[in-house]
């Protein structure tokens, strides 16, 4: 959903604000990631009051209800002939170059992001949140507050990405804009290296990526696409339920531990109940 909200945003503002190619809509990009996070508040205040399956068919209906949006709404959206943006002005040698940059740098910034929330007070909140979110309201924990934000945050650094692709790609329509698929390889990605690490997505993405480009060059894109993602997704879930990076953290600490050595506090820490972390840090008083 937010993948297509960004692109929409920057393909819309290039448009209408007569920005060239070259560097310039590389600036649009923090802008575009505003716009999704601004449209993410409303729907996550709305999604994010239900829970399990209600919630997970409420954001299915919110993803196709944008899609349809992208093709009706023909005055803004071009409908199913697409936005095209404006070709950069680099010649074919140095064209990849300074897109290399860009994403490295949004990458650094949402890694540099995602770890000072898992090291503050406010990630704190979301473990307890995520082991146990009655006991955690039961603490004090603004679990309403806590997901909205997070739920934001992380719509404002999808919003840059779907500008980032649109920019590259030099267009986008709303079944690019809007892919099932992209959902799909997004969590294939997360659940392969690690839910809840800042390292698991990364070594999921650089595994995944590379299998999903020769795929695309082999075989082309077809329908089938999102079932094999769907498979490699369930057999991750059922055969490597915690994801690389925790994986190899436990056979660490194991082999640590049978070399006689005291295992690493912080890894032992990350075992212990989040919401007992809550308790003791203090962020449990009212």
């Amino acid at each position: 959903m937010y993948l297509g909200i960004g692109g929409y945003a920057m393909a819309i503002l290039c448009q209408d604000w007569n920005i060239q190619g070259g560097y310039g809509p590389f600036f649009v990009l923090p802008l575009a990631g505003v716009i999704a996070a601004v449209c993410a508040i409303p729907l996550g205040w709305l999604v994010l009051r239900l829970r399990r399956y209600a919630f997970m068919v409420l954001t299915i209906a919110v993803f196709y209800i944008g899609q349809y949006l992208a093709y009706n709404l023909s005055g803004l959206t071009n409908g199913a002939a697409g936005i095209f943006l404006p070709n950069p002005s680099w010649d074919a040698y140095f064209f990849d170059i300074p897109f290399y940059y860009v994403a490295l740098a949004m990458l650094l910034l949402a890694l540099a992001v995602s770890w000072w929330v898992r090291s503050s007070k406010y990630g704190l909140g979301l473990l307890a949140i995520r082991d146990d979110e009655e006991r955690a309201l039961s603490l004090g924990v603004k679990t309403g507050r806590y997901k909205l934000v997070a739920y934001v945050l992380s719509s404002f650094f999808i919003g840059m990405v779907g500008a980032f692709v649109v920019f590259y790609v030099g267009s986008i329509y709303p079944e690019q804009g809007f892919s099932p698929a992209f959902d799909v390889v997004i969590a294939l990605m997360v659940f392969l290296g690690g839910v809840g690490t800042i390292l698991g997505p990364l070594v999921g993405g650089l595994l995944v990526v590379p299998l999903q480009q020769f795929l695309i060059l082999q075989y082309g894109t077809t329908p089938l696409e999102p079932v094999l993602y769907g498979g490699l997704l369930l057999a991750v879930i059922l055969l490597l339920p915690e994801g690389i990076v925790p994986s190899l953290r436990k056979r660490w600490q194991a082999w640590r531990i049978k070399q006689g050595e005291k295992p690493n506090e912080s890894i032992t820490n990350t075992t212990k109940s989040d919401s007992t972390f809550i308790a003791e840090s203090g962020g449990g008083k009212r």
